[in-house]
């Protein structure tokens, strides 16, 4: 039960860190939200207190260390003493009928239960191997070992023309994350990144189950005959608790091919033609994802299973907490008027009777539109530290609902000025060492005289670059949520809700999250951000627009769930069976995807995600054990350099060390040029092969190299290993039990 024990003490942490942040979260939800926003307050304290350590590490005031973790983390307490002292008491008109803090208690429940189940579901695989772990886990552990920012390319060593080493060109907020996580704790970094994992699983299920309560609960609160009794409740508590699940885990219509013959992998058929009985081995889940050719789809429920911790996972959290403040904004939002002189009012506040001094109070409250909007610029920064597409996304988002509360009037243009600024200013320390891979806006299917034109300001026009999306693969994707939102626009005009003016206001925000999430699903059938890659150029693309529509829509469909039964019966019953016959192929997908991967769930959960080294080479456990355990720093060492996605660079990624040159796309990628790592892997191979010592002497000094690693790997890309000669050039620091792996100390 070591997992267990392990697991409590991490969501103890996390409770703490939660408890902190509770006056925070109060003020900033607890006028509006029925549980005062509590299930925010964890992502709350691990995003400022991430993007304070950030600040101070960028800036070389306090190093990266447990003991100023802990330090800083006394001081975010003390700052929210201070805001527990601003905040008034909710006052009850009838406490027995109050059930915030039964809420809170489930909601905390609930947290803990979600973590302990992706602990116990991802203890049954848990290796960090395939896909892009590697990566992910390397980031961390760079970051790990970094004192300061920018942390360290643990696949790029220093150079000639960077002699202290190539920052991280990626946008690694997440990692940071995650690995201040994990420094706090003291957990070893292998099992840290699982139960980083559940974590953000636990954090999406207590979020949405929160947003999807309180939208709910706003919208019968405007009802005249509302009254929240426990009936009422339990009914808001199961609303929340089915759009937690949708969210999280559930997929899309493509399930439906659950009861079909079946299709090959790259060549999808209609459905329609091969429409069978049950067959649920012909079903293979990562095609829900990969369904359109040269694209990719995926959703939450895909990605916890998959369990890379990407920046899209990590940004999960933190996209939740976004769409709340905005529904905050949205709903909390009182009718601004102007005064006859043209001054700009906010019609409860009285600024005749004001001094400067309480002028300068009203600024400073978070109730005021400035603080929300340099709120807000600060989170679009974070999105985009944590995952670059999801910064413009919830700009343009933001946006979106400004426009919709202020008309294209001059409060829009205010708002939307101090919101760019403020997104600016919190994403500089990243920018400053961050070079964007994105070299321009490509047109879909570009017309003949604009492919001779090639490009024009920051749109490419790419002779044969067309894809175009047949609309059947469009519905089986995003039909659940299309097939939602035209529900929506049509019981929007009930009587029973169109003559609520407050109902109506609270329709508004629903339709900005159907219509924007639409927006972001078609935008890649007609443009699409160039990378490297040629045949998927559009693949990036649909896959960061559409995980975020998933998630919008996905909150905005639960939502509507809810409306529906205010409905008359004939409707309510029409459009109870059309939502639930969608759901029903949504909802199936994790009954498929998590067993494909973890098998019956019927072991032992170990949550050592390097125990796998063990088993594909123990040479190699003992050397990745033999690093974290005695080598301090982030020295450079030499491993056998291979292609991205393989088990190549499995020494770097383990411990955080440099290495001289890593995964080749992927360096490609983030450099913008296969050089990068192509002219270097000559040098390698000499390293490892040539009989010339003074030659490999001259490429270990070139490269900074100070531990050479020979083991299996090695042994089986060089084959003229020139092994002892490392003795001449250095000594042997560890060697392993079987004699066939070794680290060379060679300066």
């Amino acid at each position: 039960m070591n997992w267990l024990l392990i697991s409590i003490f991490w969501y103890l942490i996390l409770f703490l860190l939660g408890v902190v942040f509770i006056p925070i979260t109060k003020k900033i939800f607890g006028k509006i939200f029925y549980d005062f926003g509590y299930p925010f307050s964890k992502a709350l304290a691990i995003l400022l207190l991430t993007y304070a350590v950030f600040i101070l590490g960028t800036a070389k005031i306090i190093a990266f260390t447990q003991l100023n973790l802990i330090l800083v983390t006394g001081l975010f307490l003390l700052i929210n003493i201070i805001f527990l002292k601003t905040i008034r008491n909710k006052k009850l008109k009838n406490p027995s009928t109050d059930y915030s803090l039964l809420l809170i208690f489930i909601e905390e429940i609930l947290f803990l239960f979600s973590l302990l189940f992706w602990a116990y579901v991802r203890g049954q695989e848990p290796s960090i191997r395939g896909l892009e772990k590697f990566m992910d886990f390397g980031f961390m552990n760079s970051i790990l070992r970094s004192k300061y920012f920018p942390p360290l390319d643990m696949w790029l060593s220093a150079d000639a023309t960077h002699p202290t080493g190539y920052p991280i060109n990626y946008y690694y907020f997440g990692h940071l994350v995650g690995a201040l996580l994990i420094k706090l704790s003291g957990v070893k970094a292998a099992i840290g990144y699982n139960l980083i994992l559940a974590s953000i699983f636990a954090l999406g299920i207590t979020q949405v189950f929160s947003l999807v309560f309180n939208m709910c609960y706003l919208f019968l609160k405007k009802k005249k005959s509302f009254v929240l009794d426990f009936g009422n409740w339990c009914k808001l508590v199961f609303f929340g608790a089915v759009g937690s699940f949708m969210v999280n885990l559930g997929g899309n219509l493509h399930t439906i091919y659950v009861f079909t013959s079946g299709y090959p992998n790259d060549n999808p058929i209609p459905f329609w033609q091969i429409l069978g009985q049950y067959n649920p081995l012909k079903y293979w889940y990562p095609n829900a994802t990969r369904f359109i050719p040269f694209t990719i789809h995926e959703f939450p429920s895909y990605s916890y299973v998959v369990a890379d911790l990407h920046g899209h996972v990590f940004d999960i959290p933190f996209v939740l907490l976004t769409i709340a403040i905005l529904f905050k904004l949205f709903i909390s939002y009182k009718e601004k008027i102007y005064s006859k002189s043209g001054q700009y009012q906010i019609s409860n506040i009285k600024y005749q009777k004001e001094n400067l001094i309480s002028r300068i109070k009203t600024i400073l409250n978070t109730e005021y539109w400035i603080l929300n909007t340099v709120f807000l610029g600060f989170l679009a920064a974070v999105h985009y530290m944590t995952n670059a597409f999801d910064g413009p996304i919830y700009l343009l988002l933001t946006m979106f609902v400004f426009l919709f509360i202020y008309g294209l009037r001059l409060p829009f243009f205010l708002n939307t000025i101090v919101l760019i600024i403020s997104f600016t200013i919190y994403s500089l320390p990243f920018s400053l060492s961050f070079s964007p891979f994105v070299s321009g806006i490509g047109v879909n299917c570009s017309a003949n005289f604009l492919t001779k034109m090639g490009r024009l300001g920051p749109f490419l026009f790419e002779k044969g670059n067309c894809q175009v999306s047949p609309p059947w693969m469009l519905f089986v994707l995003w039909g659940f949520f299309w097939t939602s939102f035209i529900i929506f626009i049509l019981i929007k005009q009930s009587k029973k809700i169109s003559s609520n003016a407050a109902m109506r206001q609270f329709n508004h925000f629903l339709f900005i999250l159907f219509s924007f999430g639409t927006l972001l699903i078609l935008i890649p059938e007609f443009f699409y951000i160039k990378d490297i890659y040629p045949a998927h150029f559009r693949a990036n693309t649909m896959f960061k627009l559409g995980y975020q529509a998933f998630m919008m829509m996905g909150i905005a469909s639960m939502a509507l769930f809810f409306q529906i039964k205010f409905l008359d019966w004939p409707k309510r019953f029409f459009f109870n069976l059309v939502f639930i016959i969608f759901f029903f192929f949504v909802a199936i997908y994790p009954a498929f995807s998590i067993p494909s991967y973890y098998g019956k769930l019927d072991k032992l959960p170990n949550l050592d995600g390097g125990l796998w080294l063990k088993d594909f080479n123990p040479d190699d456990k003992e050397i990745v054990d033999f690093i974290n355990s005695h080598i301090a720093g982030q020295p450079i060492i030499l491993e056998a350099q291979g292609d991205s996605y393989a088990d190549y660079e499995r020494i770097s990624a383990n411990t955080g060390l440099p290495t001289v040159a890593g995964w080749w796309v992927h360096e490609w990628l983030w450099r913008g040029s296969p050089d990068v790592v192509g002219k270097r892997i000559p040098d390698i191979v000499n390293i490892y092969e040539s009989e010339d010592l003074n030659l490999t002497r001259s490429l270990l000094r070139q490269y900074r190299v100070k531990y050479v690693i020979i083991s299996g790997l090695e042994k089986e890309k060089y084959s003229h290993l020139q092994k002892d000669k490392f003795t001449q050039l250095g000594k042997v620091v560890f060697q392993t039990k079987s004699l066939n792996g070794a680290i060379y100390q060679v300066d």
